[in-house]
């Protein structure tokens, strides 16, 4: 691991770069805070409760993270739509309620300490940071770690930490983690991952091939993986040792 940044109200990583779409996401006010408010109480509404979600505390953490934070400012007014978007470097921000689905999966009650792979935009690491107690995100890309590392530094965030690397490969120096969330598709666990999933854990993956993949929730029982399917996904490809090559 070549990068670790912990994130204070007050930091500004010092190895952080802009690209023109970070550049962009400096100016959050470039919606109606109304419409904003109206646009989050619809998705709240119409995506996440209407499709099941009913943890209280997720349901608080999406209501607060402002997800127009953590995109461009050309998609501001699709920052709450039912949809997956764009960021840089090829990736994407999941839709809303793969966020909610995916949190709400990991059944937090807030003294957890959770492992996130494939920190991307941070808007998943925010959400998780409202419901754990600490989240420890992995990014192999660091102009997305640097830009998310930012953007939760000036939300506030104090639990967090980041580094960039190879994710698959997890963080032995901090395991065991009481939960796992990985946010993007592999062919498979990757060992090391559930290696690092302390016992009666909690590990959030989706699985399958590179175009479509079955969204799962693996508890670690007695050393072994009791898996459940939560929902049919598509995500982007987790690349790594233990997923698919560059």
């Amino acid at each position: 691991m070549d990068l670790v940044l912990v994130v204070e109200a007050t930091d500004r990583p010092n190895h952080c770069f802009c690209t023109p779409h970070a550049a962009a996401m400096c100016d959050v006010h470039t919606m109606p805070d109304a419409r904003i408010d109206t646009a989050k109480q619809k998705m709240l509404d119409d995506q996440l409760r209407y499709r099941g979600i009913e943890d209280a505390r997720v349901l608080a953490a999406m209501a607060k993270v402002p997800r127009e934070r953590f995109i461009a400012r050309r998609q501001r007014r699709q920052a709450y739509s039912d949809r997956a978007l764009p960021i840089d470097c090829g990736q994407t921000i999941s839709q809303p309620y793969i966020v909610a689905l995916m949190t709400e999966a990991l059944r937090l009650s807030g003294d957890e300490v959770v492992l996130e792979v494939g920190t991307g935009s941070g808007y998943q690491t925010a959400v998780l940071a409202e419901v754990a107690r600490e989240v420890v995100t992995i990014e192999r890309i660091e102009v997305l770690a640097c830009s998310a590392a930012e953007a939760l530094a000036e939300l506030g965030y104090r639990n967090v930490r980041f580094e960039t690397g190879d994710g698959t490969a997890g963080l032995a120096d901090a395991a065991p983690f009481d939960r796992i969330i990985v946010t993007a598709a592999a062919p498979r666990c990757p060992p090391s991952l559930f290696e690092q999933l302390a016992e009666d854990g909690i590990l959030v993956i989706p699985l399958g091939g590179r175009d479509c993949q079955q969204l799962q929730a693996i508890r670690k029982v007695d050393g072994r993986a009791m898996a459940i399917d939560l929902s049919a996904c598509r995500f982007v490809p987790l690349i790594g040792g233990g997923g698919w090559p560059a």
